[in-house]
C-alpha cells in the first residue's frame, strides 16, 4: 500500500475514487448501495474492501486518512422533486457518522449546486461549526464548475473539504471560458469525442456476465464495448435532423411537435437540444442517451449536407469521456444501470484536481 487512504461513500462507479488513485491515494475501503454501480467500482479497483448494501449496515469502519462521498442529491437537484423531506436527503448523517468512526485528517462531500441552499446544509454546518464535526474545524465551501477543471461539460457543484489538520482551500480553476485571465480555455466536445465514430454499429450491449458480491451482473464491458445506440422512431430522426447544433424543440415545425410542446410556449429550452463542437457539453444526467430528456444531441450536423448530420443521441461511450472517465474504464450492468452510473458520477478530472489540493496538505 503506497500513498494516503481513502474511503468513498455512496462510491457509485468509482468517479471520486478514480480521480483521488490518479493523484496517489490507495483506496481501503467504500459503500454503495446499487449492485450494478458497486460491480462497476469492484471491477475497476478491486472488490476488496467494497461493502456492497445500505450505508446503514457498513459498521467495519476502518481508519483512514481522507473520506470521500456524494450522498444522493434527488431532494436538492434542479430537476428532481426539491422535496425537503425526501429521505435521501438525511444520507449525509450516514456519511458523517463514518467519519467519526474512521477520523480521517480529511473529509470531502459533493452534491448538487443546490445543495448549499438547503436546511440539509445548514445542519451540516451547524455540526462542523459546534456540533459532532468540530474538530474538522477548518472548512472550504464553493461551488464549482467541471468545465473549470479541463472536464468538457459545465456541471456545476457544491464541494465541501474539512479538515483537523490545518486550511485546505478549494482547487483553483485551470480553465475558463474562453481561455480568460490567462487560464486554459474549457475543454470541448470536439477535444473529447471529435474522434469517435460517429456511426454506432449497435444497439445492445455484449453478451456477457460477471460475478461480484455473490451475484451475476451484465458486464464486464470497457470502451467501444458501450458505445451504443437506441432505436428512434421514424418520427422521432426526422425531428432530429431539423435542428441545429444550439437548437432546440423551438426549431421544430409545427408540425412535428407534440401538442404537450405546442401549448407550451416557453420554458424547457434544453429538450430535443443539439450540443455545439466548439463548447464543452450540458450536464450529463442519467438519461443523456434520450433527447427528449435534454440537450443530448450528437453536435455534428450540417445546414448544406444530411449526410454529415448524426441525428441520435449521445452513447454511454460518448458520455463516459465527457464525464472524463478513461477509455478503458469498466462498466457493469444493463445499458440503463451503466446511464444511470455514468450521470451520476463524479467527473474524475474535478476528483483529482480536489485529491492534488488536499494531498499538499496532509500531514
Amino acid at each position: 500500500m503506497s500513498g494516503p487512504t481513502t474511503i468513498d461513500l455512496f462510491a457509485g462507479c468509482g468517479g471520486l475514487t478514480r480521480g483521488f488513485a490518479d493523484a496517489g491515494f490507495t483506496h481501503i475501503a467504500a459503500n454503495e448501495l446499487d449492485l450494478a454501480a458497486a460491480s462497476s467500482f469492484a471491477a475497476n479497483f478491486g472488490e476488496t474492501g467494497v461493502s456492497h448494501g445500505d450505508i446503514a449496515d457498513f459498521v467495519d469502519v476502518p481508519q483512514a486518512d481522507v473520506v470521500v462521498g456524494g450522498p444522493p442529491c434527488q431532494g436538492f437537484s434542479q430537476i428532481g422533486t426539491r422535496d425537503p423531506d425526501d429521505p435521501r436527503n438525511s444520507l449525509w448523517r450516514e456519511y458523517m457518522r463514518v467519519v467519526l468512526e474512521a477520523n480521517p485528517q480529511v473529509f470531502v462531500l459533493e452534491n448538487v449546486g443546490r445543495f448549499c441552499k438547503s436546511a440539509e446544509f445548514d445542519l451540516l454546518m451547524g455540526e462542523l461549526t459546534t456540533g459532532q464535526l468540530k474538530r474538522w474545524k477548518h472548512a472550504s465551501v464553493g461551488v464549482v464548475n467541471a468545465a473549470d477543471f479541463g472536464v468538457p461539460q459545465t456541471r456545476k457543484r457544491t464541494v465541501i473539504v474539512a479538515s483537523r489538520v490545518g486550511p485546505i482551500s478549494l482547487p483553483t480553476p485551470t480553465h475558463a471560458k474562453g481561455g480568460a485571465d490567462g487560464l486554459e480555455p474549457w475543454v470541448t466536445l470536439r477535444d473529447a469525442i471529435g474522434s469517435v465514430d460517429w456511426d454506432v454499429p449497435t444497439t445492445t450491449l455484449p453478451k456477457s456476465s460477471v460475478e461480484f458480491f455473490g451475484q451475476r451482473v451484465p458486464g464486464v464491458y470497457k470502451g467501444l464495448d458501450v458505445h451504443v445506440g437506441r432505436n428512434p422512431t421514424e418520427l422521432s430522426l426526422k425531428r432530429y435532423d431539423v435542428i441545429p447544433p444550439g437548437g432546440g424543440r423551438f426549431d421544430l415545425p409545427f408540425d412535428m411537435q407534440p401538442p404537450c410542446w405546442q401549448n407550451k410556449k416557453t420554458g424547457t429550452t434544453d429538450v430535443m437540444g443539439r450540443l455545439r463542437w466548439e463548447q464543452p457539453s450540458v450536464t450529463i444526467r442519467t438519461e443523456f442517451n434520450k433527447p427528449e430528456k435534454g440537450r443530448y444531441l450528437h453536435p455534428q450536423w450540417e445546414k448544406r449536407s444530411r449526410r454529415k448530420r448524426v441525428n441520435r443521441a449521445l452513447t454511454h461511450f460518448e458520455a463516459a469521456l465527457v464525464q472524463s472517465f478513461p477509455e478503458d474504464y469498466l462498466w457493469c450492468g444493463t445499458k440503463t444501470q451503466i446511464a444511470r452510473q455514468i450521470g451520476n458520477a463524479v467527473p474524475p478530472l474535478l476528483a483529482s484536481s480536489i485529491a492534488w489540493t488536499v494531498r499538499a496538505s496532509l500531514s
